[in-house]
């Protein structure tokens, strides 16, 4: 199993928790500049493929970190928004950026295992999660717990890394993510494992088919894919 720590006996959970407590302060400026601000596009693109949830649903945001993608999900109007991380440093950042936007009526974050959901079945209209799913210790565990605690006809929309096919984009890509971010994160974040996990971890993600064929495994239904910026990342949309 891919972990953030070589030499760390801890388990994959344990060490993304505190690889995230590491980096969370600068987590939003890494975010922005070493994505050029495209990941902010690719976020609102993720929420614009829930249209059609009712107006008034209750969200649920796993792996919400900072709270960006949950904020950019008050575009589908909903009365609620729920947002669960592993990492209290990640969420503390993102819940003082929320009460400073006077967002904490709507948008609530705390700490929460996506692969324990401390919700009842049937209880978010949807779910969403931004470059997270990578990070589950289990994949079929917290697909499981999504499935779970989605409405029936729920929707789930899923905005993940990829890796780019084609010439010249791939070559850019690896040589990017491969030797450019984890220096660039290591003199910024001050943690270098970090930004070579990140290469790592999309290297072994199940991307594309594969994991549609996790989401349909674990019982959703209509599940879609998009690329997104020459296949640097893509969208996975279903419903239950």
């Amino acid at each position: 199993m891919l972990t953030p720590y070589k030499n760390n006996e801890s388990g994959k959970k344990e060490q993304v928790a505190s690889m995230f407590n590491n980096i969370a302060r600068r987590y939003d400026f890494l975010n922005h500049f070493l994505s050029l601000g495209i990941d902010k596009i690719w976020r609102r693109k993720t929420i614009k493929s829930l249209n059609g949830i009712p107006k008034n649903s209750i969200l649920l945001d796993v792996a919400s970190g900072t709270g960006d993608l949950a904020i950019a999900a008050l575009k589908q109007k909903p009365k609620q928004i729920i947002g669960i991380d592993i990492s209290q440093e990640m969420l503390n950042v993102g819940i003082d950026k929320i009460k400073k936007k006077k967002l904490d009526h709507i948008i609530s974050l705390q700490k929460g295992d996506s692969e324990n959901i401390k919700f009842e079945d049937n209880h978010f209209d949807a779910i969403t999660v931004a470059f997270g799913v990578r990070n589950f210790e289990n994949l079929s565990n917290g697909l499981s717990e999504m499935n779970r605690v989605l409405r029936p006809e729920g929707k789930i929309a899923i905005l993940e890394f990829s890796k780019p096919k084609q010439f010249p984009v791939k070559q850019i890509y690896n040589f990017y993510f491969k030797r450019m971010l984890p220096f660039i994160g290591r003199v910024i974040s001050k943690d270098y494992a970090a930004y070579t996990y990140l290469y790592d971890s999309v290297n072994q993600f199940p991307e594309g088919s594969q994991f549609i064929a996790e989401l349909e495994k674990v019982g959703f239904k209509d599940c879609k894919s998009r690329k997104l910026s020459f296949g640097i990342a893509s969208i996975y949309s279903a419903n239950k």
